[in-house]
């Protein structure tokens, strides 16, 4: 087999994988969706505030600074961690989008970017901080967003950035996991935000950072 017909077979079976898996996840939230309806969706931007950052030299912990209530908060950014909820209360997560990879080299020599396009890497962490497990496609709850308001979704794609996570992936209450999606983007896209949201991206609240 040439190498063009490999990459071409290597690409329909990624197209044929990706389909599998969004029809399976699109089932799995429009079933949860029927029972546990929470009302309209909202953009999270806060980030969780860490014990590090409320605690004094000593170690001691002090106080949060009082702010007016009209004062704007700053956006979470990549490295900040947003506390997630599902459509079902028992599934909530704590979130970091620990970093963005940018751009990110291809795993693999039969499968990349089409022309005039980029692989882009942005690692995870998912603590599950509900009664139930984490047990969902974290590829499929993550979306990158550029300073036209473009958003895309991820990528099949493995790179070089790290490990990505698998399908689906299962987190113990308490416990965390961590793992890159891919995302393939425009060449001369200048990518703004990332966001994530449980349920397999289907939860009406939706984690946002900023890039950079």
């Amino acid at each position: 087999m040439s190498a063009n017909a490999r990459r071409t077979a290597v690409r329909r079976t990624a197209t044929r994988r990706t389909a599998a898996l969004l029809l399976g996840a699109t089932l799995v939230a429009l079933g949860a969706t029927a029972c546990n309806s929470t009302g309209g969706a909202s953009v999270s931007t806060e980030a969780k505030q860490t014990a590090a950052a409320t605690a004094g030299a000593s170690g001691a912990a002090k106080p949060a600074e009082t702010k007016p209530a009209d004062a704007p908060k700053a956006p979470a950014k990549v490295g900040d961690t947003i506390a997630l909820k599902g459509m079902d209360k028992a599934n909530t997560a704590d979130v970091t989008a620990v970093k963005v990879v940018d751009p990110a080299q291809s795993a693999n020599e039969y499968l990349t970017p089409e022309a005039g396009k980029r692989y882009v890497a942005v690692q995870f962490q998912i603590k599950a901080t509900g009664t139930q497990a984490y047990s969902e496609a974290p590829w499929g709850s993550a979306k990158v967003v550029d300073t036209q308001g473009q958003a895309y979704g991820p990528s099949l794609a493995e790179t070089k950035a790290g490990p990505a996570f698998q399908t689906p992936t299962n987190i113990a209450p308490g416990e965390s996991g961590k793992g890159f999606v891919t995302f393939e983007v425009p060449s001369d896209a200048k990518l703004d935000k990332v966001q994530f949201a449980l349920d397999n991206g289907f939860s009406n609240q939706v984690g946002q950072w900023k890039i950079g």
